[in-house]
């Protein structure tokens, strides 16, 4: 199957760049293509000959119009003479494109990296190169991004040949990125820093509020990015925990996401307001906050669409509409932007020889638009071994579980349950049971009309959709994740939104301790060592988990007598009887020691076919919870498929228009 054509966006970036390129090159071009010029560093030399001084001019540029300078030279670092040759340039047509060639990962930082080279920094006539520790930090961020559409590393980005070390007095060529982001906002006269502040966050606010609180409870928080917007702007994170930055053993993670729709921005404030509740309240000594602190390690990420946000925010509110903002900046709705993998369990549940947990990603996703926002999520949830989750939104008041897609696909409307239904339920209960306005028994209200339901409905049975984030989370991963509908109003005026926090503070804070419910432990060898990837079975509920790498897991389990089962493979397996009591509320400790097989290991149950393993992971080639990948195991595939027979890449011909003088560094055969 061919791959598609690229957007086109893409397409019209292109013919109008070729169109005023012109042919020909300032300095001879060597083998491969590139510019060789006095500037550059030897290829066997870190270092670099000191540059004469210079003539500092207007940065003319557009495409770097927004560097944290406004003067460079000429000649160029490329030996570019003149504005015209650098953008007649086919490294300038690359910066141009980069961010819809790479679907927004990596964006702006490698164009500012680029702009950093063929417009360098120019003050009081001498030219500064940017820092050679930015570029490899970049390089090993994003190399993955390349790899993924059969792109080699430019030769521009050589971070040996054009950066430089701080001994040299280079500079940080995204320092304009965090511009406003690290200045200290005071808060208004005589308030103290434990001040919950109930207003709209812009992006710099959300970030400030953020690093603020994590700094205010440095032992027991920290703040960290898992990528950025396609506009570039860091997805962040706060977490909590005793040990922040660290997985404790047997210590449960939590996730809770807000404005994966940008226009629903409710979620987004409650996981500010809540992360700064929770720092508070663990230093002025609650035992609830300070228990669920010392045994769960909780992540808020309030923001997942920080660009649609935009978009709803310079409506305001009260005047945004039902869908403006909704979508991140590639117009993709990220609720339906994950692999649609709903769909291949219904076909696997026919059938009692193969799994139907822990199901690969298929090979065609990546053929389509993914967004880098959705990539962030899946390498976060591939990284850290979660177990429970939520997603906060807006538009009605009820709280929904998976399945979201029906199982009959024709069917808008159809209860289509998990193995887990009953878990499920409690889940959902967990949040909608203890929120005022869920439980107000007015049918007249917002969310009336799921009164009769207690508030909580299959998602399915509410309307079908496919390539939503809780199903994933179920289908690819050990994690539980229900979907919360905050409010009528997706974008509530600020003076709704101390109401709103009071409304969800107990749920919020209810929903984050039933983590505890159910069965953890470690499963072991007989020599002690833990056991990975190791499968908990539960006899009558199709659907298994797995250990993390330290052997320990996790089993969210209704009340009740369980059947649990351990195994692995080349190990027997180990059966429990467990009960779990119905108003027990701290999970149980069930650990198995498993005994080796004296034979060649059976093969226990199928798992889904998986296909080859040559393919470029665009997730960063990490294997579960940050794990090397072991031989053989597939990677989570790539968005192109590696060129074969010596064929081009898809996206050589769009660049062979450009001039006589084709960009052929970029290829990687």
């Amino acid at each position: 199957m061919p791959p598609p054509p690229p957007p086109p966006l893409l397409l019209l970036l292109l013919a109008a760049l070729a169109a005023a390129s012109r042919p020909g090159c300032p300095l001879a071009r060597g083998t491969t293509g590139d510019c060789h010029g006095p500037w550059a560093a030897d290829s066997g030399s870190d270092a670099m000959t000191p540059l004469p001084p210079a003539t500092c001019v207007d940065m003319p540029l557009r495409t770097c119009s927004d560097v944290a300078y406004n003067q460079t030279t000429f000649p160029t670092l490329l030996e570019h003479r003149s504005r015209e040759a650098v953008e007649a340039s086919s490294e300038y047509i690359l910066l141009s494109v980069l961010h819809h060639l790479l679907e927004g990962q990596c964006n702006p930082d490698l164009r500012l990296l680029g702009c950093a080279v063929l417009a360098p920094r120019c003050e009081g006539g001498r030219v500064r190169r940017p820092c050679r520790h930015v570029c490899e930090g970049l390089r090993e961020a994003c190399q993955p991004a390349f790899d993924a559409i059969d792109m080699a590393w430019p030769y521009f980005l050589d971070c040996g040949r054009y950066f430089a070390s701080v001994e040299e007095g280079c500079y940080d060529p995204l320092e304009k990125l965090r511009e406003g982001l690290d200045v200290e906002e005071a808060l208004p006269s005589g308030l103290p820093p434990t001040f919950i502040h109930f207003t709209h966050h812009s992006y710099a606010q959300m970030v400030r509020v953020l690093r603020r609180t994590a700094a205010r409870c440095a032992h027991i928080a920290k703040t960290y990015s898992i990528g950025r917007s396609f506009n570039g702007k860091e997805l962040l994170v706060i977490e909590f925990s005793a040990r922040p930055g660290q997985h404790e053993l047997m210590e449960p993670e939590v996730k809770l996401i807000g404005n994966i729709h940008g226009n629903e921005v409710a979620g987004r404030e409650m996981l500010i307001y809540l992360a700064q509740y929770l720092c508070t309240e663990y230093l002025l000594g609650s035992a609830r906050i300070q228990r669920l602190l010392n045994t769960t390690r909780i992540h808020l990420l309030p923001s997942m669409n920080p660009d649609g946000y935009e978009v709803a925010a310079a409506e305001g509110a009260g005047y945004n509409g039902w869908t403006s903002g909704r979508q991140n900046a590639q117009n993709l709705d990220l609720n339906r932007n994950f692999p649609d993998l709903t769909s291949e369990y219904y076909r696997l549940a026919e059938s009692r020889s193969v799994r139907s947990d822990h199901i690969p990603i298929p090979q065609h996703y990546w053929w389509g638009k993914v967004a880098p926002e959705t990539k962030a999520i899946m390498k976060w949830m591939r990284t850290t071994p979660f177990v429970l989750s939520a997603s906060l939104h807006g538009g009605d008041l009820v709280v929904s579980y998976p399945f979201d897609f029906s199982k009959h696909p024709q069917e808008e409307k159809m209860f289509s349950p998990t193995p887990d239904e009953k878990m499920f339920k409690l889940l959902a209960r967990a949040y909608a049971d203890v929120h005022p306005m869920m439980m107000d028994r007015s049918e007249n209200r917002c969310g009336g009309n799921f009164l009769k339901r207690g508030s909580i409905i299959n998602g399915a049975d509410w309307y079908s959709f496919t390539g939503g984030m809780s199903d994933f989370n179920y289908l690819h991963s050990n994690c539980f994740e229900i979907t919360v509908e905050l409010g009528c109003i997706k974008f509530p005026p600020e003076e709704a939104l101390y109401t709103l926090w009071q409304h969800n503070k107990e749920p919020l804070l209810n929903f984050m301790e039933t983590v505890h419910r159910g069965i953890k432990g470690v499963v072991m060898d007989k020599f002690g060592k833990p056991v990975k990837n190791a499968r908990i079975v539960v006899k009558g509920i199709r659907h298994d988990i797995t250990t993390a790498p330290d052997g320990d897991y996790w089993r969210l389990l209704p009340p009740g007598s369980h059947i649990v089962i351990a195994q692995a493979p080349g190990y027997s397996k180990v059966i429990k009887k467990v009960t779990i009591p119905a108003r027990m509320k701290r999970a149980g400790r069930v650990d198995f020691i498993l005994q080796p097989l004296g034979t060649r290991p059976k093969q226990l149950l199928l798992g889904p076919r998986r296909s080859g393993s040559g393919l470029r992971d665009p997730l960063g080639g990490a294997s579960r919870y940050g794990e090397p990948e072991e031989p053989g195991q597939e990677p989570l595939g790539g968005r192109r498929q590696p060129s074969v027979g010596g064929s081009k890449p898809w996206w050589w011909s769009y660049f062979t228009s450009l001039s006589e003088h084709k960009p052929r560094w970029l290829l990687k055969y």
